[in-house]
């Protein structure tokens, strides 16, 4: 690829991904030919309008769900906030109070920082600890949940450390309180199967730009009957949820992303997970001290976030700039890892910590020229 320099190997995945060709191509044409307004009366509005359904159908496809229940947004953050907001507003409406809020405490920062300011308005939110394996425990939902709790938001699958969350039981758990329960899937959606009759949620976040899609893209998905509020006003787009004119080419090319996705998901989980397992051996051989997070299989395909214990990851990277990888999450690397303090690691392995994350560009050759690298910046510095 012309974007993938050849000097670098890009291993940042789960911080965005290239657009794919195909999805590339099919946005060229909803935005230059069918790039007609979906409420428009007309037979070309009619033409976007029915591209905008067969959009829905192929996003609801990947999941499992209805075409009626995905709502298009512009990112995984709106869809969060339509999520959280939307029904709590709509919990409040209906009861005249506050609902409780229970958060997972290593959720991406568009609900972490969300769930902060709902403290500010007078909101009750609980935190969920995560084990030192980074997983979140059915037990604290259940030692935390009350009978005034409105929501449960607890991602599929972490972002920095790509533990896939107990997300079947914690939702059980959620239906025998009569408590509604969000995911936040945009780590996973893609990566590993991700079925919302399975997972029994009520909500799920999926976002373009972490699955070959362009970034300004999101969903949510809202089970059929549940009501949230508009977090935006205006037109009645989206069921009255998302108010302003479909985008419907970047509507139709994260169709196209979910149904590659769809496709090719059983091989390149494959591809992936011996990918990710060939790096963790080589860097292990180079430095036998490192530490890794997360249990193997439970951990998503593409993702190997480890420590080397006592070294500094920055000055690895400096070493080694053809490495293209993360010392913490991409949306807020410079204000240090949300996961790693809520795992409380040791000083020591938080400074020595770097997510690798792999996807559809990423060759057995790189992994080879990766673990190359280490092994000489190691071989110098030991």
């Amino acid at each position: 690829m012309l974007t993938f320099k050849r000097e670098y190997i890009y291993l940042d995945y789960n911080a965005t991904t290239p657009v794919l060709p195909e999805v590339g191509e099919t946005f060229r044409v909803y935005a230059e030919e069918v790039f007609y307004n979906p409420s428009s009366a007309h037979a070309l509005g009619k033409l976007a309008k029915e591209a905008l359904d067969s959009a829905r159908e192929k996003v609801a496809s990947l999941i499992q769900a209805k075409k009626d229940e995905i709502i298009f947004t512009s990112s995984g953050t709106e869809s969060n906030h339509l999520a959280i907001l939307g029904y709590l507003r709509s919990y409040e409406l209906k009861t005249g109070k506050k609902g409780h809020l229970i958060v997972s405490s290593f959720e991406h920062p568009s609900i972490l920082n969300l769930a902060v300011k709902l403290m500010e308005w007078g909101y009750s939110i609980d935190f969920l600890r995560v084990s030192p394996e980074g997983y979140v425990e059915v037990e604290d939902l259940k030692r935390k949940i009350r009978k005034d709790t409105a929501l449960v938001s607890v991602m599929l699958a972490n972002n920095e450390i790509g533990t896939i969350q107990p997300i079947p039981e914690l939702a059980k758990l959620c239906k025998e309180y009569g408590v509604v329960f969000h995911t936040d899937a945009s780590q996973a959606v893609g990566k590993i199967p991700v079925s919302v009759v399975e997972l029994s949620c009520d909500m799920l976040t999926i976002s373009g730009h972490k699955l070959y899609a362009p970034k300004g893209i999101g969903a949510l998905f809202v089970r059929e009957g549940l009501e949230l509020q508009p977090i935006f006003y205006g037109g009645g787009q989206e069921r009255g949820l998302r108010p302003g004119t479909e985008p419907v080419a970047l509507c139709m090319a994260l169709a196209k992303a979910c149904e590659i996705a769809e496709r090719d998901l059983p091989a390149e989980m494959e591809r992936l997970t011996f990918l990710r397992e060939k790096l963790y051996q080589g860097l292990k051989s180079a430095y036998p001290k490192l530490y890794r997070f997360g249990l193997e299989d439970r951990t998503l395909p593409n993702t190997l976030t480890v420590s080397f214990v006592g070294v500094s990851a920055q000055d690895i990277f400096q070493a080694i700039p053809q490495v293209c990888a993360s010392t913490g999450a991409a949306c807020h690397d410079r204000k240090g890892s949300i996961t790693l303090s809520a795992l409380k690691v040791a000083e020591d392995v938080a400074i020595g910590t770097i997510r690798f994350s792999l996807g559809r560009y990423t060759t057995l050759e790189d992994i080879e020229r990766t673990i190359e690298l280490f092994k000489g910046y190691f071989s110098k510095h030991n």
